[in-house]
């Protein structure tokens, strides 16, 4: 593939942790302006500190995504500093577990004003100027959730479901316009982003051995942690794929990080949605609890 020549302002959204962090140190390493927008002030501030000992052109923003007011002031004042964004990665996000019979409907609404609603939040305040210049790029933190699901993520798999289509649209209808939009499809990768999703899932944790889906929690609790157990991929690995989607030229439509995202994708492909169904169901061990009719 070739690779791009003039893209220059990046911005990425949950900058100043995990897979955000990693990405803005590794573009900038590469040349590019990166502004790392987060809402945690001793985040940005160690990321600032990290920058200035390297000399990495780093430049953190205060940023709620689900602020209206908040992403205004971000995006003017990285406008005022830099000017036209011409790379945006939508990479904030959180991940309630619980299952859908239980998980409160204020929780469904943060899910989704998180993970999809700030994302057309930021996506549609840099379109005009990408228009108007014809060319941008727009790349999308998805997940392998948001093209397969496990019990406990209804929530965050319909959050990742609404990101994959809506990003699909938005691609056929800025075709014409020299901007790009990609889908990063990480599978489970360590960051930071685990110990919070406990946390935001804490409540329906402590109710889950009282549950009648008690099986369910604690079938996802051990493939978390059989999951976690001998992977050896990290936020930099998630981090070069972000440069290759900003660079190539042009770029895939989606990037696959880690061997359980490409089996998902290849399954999908292959097996019917009973086989795959069953392929899951036998993976938690929630088999044994279906009945022998279904």
């Amino acid at each position: 593939m070739a690779r791009e020549k003039e893209t220059s302002n990046v911005l990425i959204t949950g900058g100043t942790d995990g897979f955000g962090r990693a990405a803005a140190i590794r573009l900038a390493e590469q040349g590019y302006r990166v502004f790392a927008a987060g809402r945690s002030a001793e985040r940005r501030a160690k990321l600032e500190a990290y920058a200035q000992q390297g000399s990495l052109p780093i430049e953190t923003v205060e940023m709620d995504v689900c602020s209206e007011s908040s992403v205004d002031r971000a995006l003017a004042e990285v406008r005022a500093k830099a000017g036209p964004i011409d790379v945006l990665v939508n990479n904030a996000g959180i991940g309630i577990y619980a299952v859908v019979e239980e998980i409160s409907l204020d929780d469904w609404r943060r899910q989704l004003e998180t993970n999809f609603f700030a994302v057309v939040r930021l996506t549609q305040r840099v379109l005009p100027e990408m228009r108007a210049r014809r060319r941008g790029r727009i790349i999308q933190m998805s997940s392998v959730a948001g093209r397969m699901c496990l019990p406990l993520m209804g929530a965050y798999c319909a959050s990742k479901h609404a990101l994959e289509g809506m990003s699909d649209a938005l691609r056929l209808e800025v075709a014409g316009y020299g901007i790009h939009v990609v889908l990063i499809e990480p599978g489970y990768i360590p960051t930071n982003f685990q110990p919070v999703s406990r946390e935001l899932s804490s409540d329906y944790a402590a109710r889950a051995a009282t549950s009648p889906y008690a099986h369910v929690y604690q079938a996802f609790k051990n493939a978390r942690e059989r999951s976690s157990r001998g992977n050896t991929y990290t936020a930099e690995d998630c981090a070069r794929v972000v440069l290759r989607a900003v660079r190539d030229t042009p770029p895939r439509i989606r990037y696959r990080i880690t061997k359980q995202a490409a089996y998902a994708e290849f399954a999908r492909r292959i097996f019917s949605d009973r086989m795959v169904e069953r392929r899951i169901l036998s993976y938690m061990g929630l088999d044994k609890f279906r009945p022998a009719s279904s």
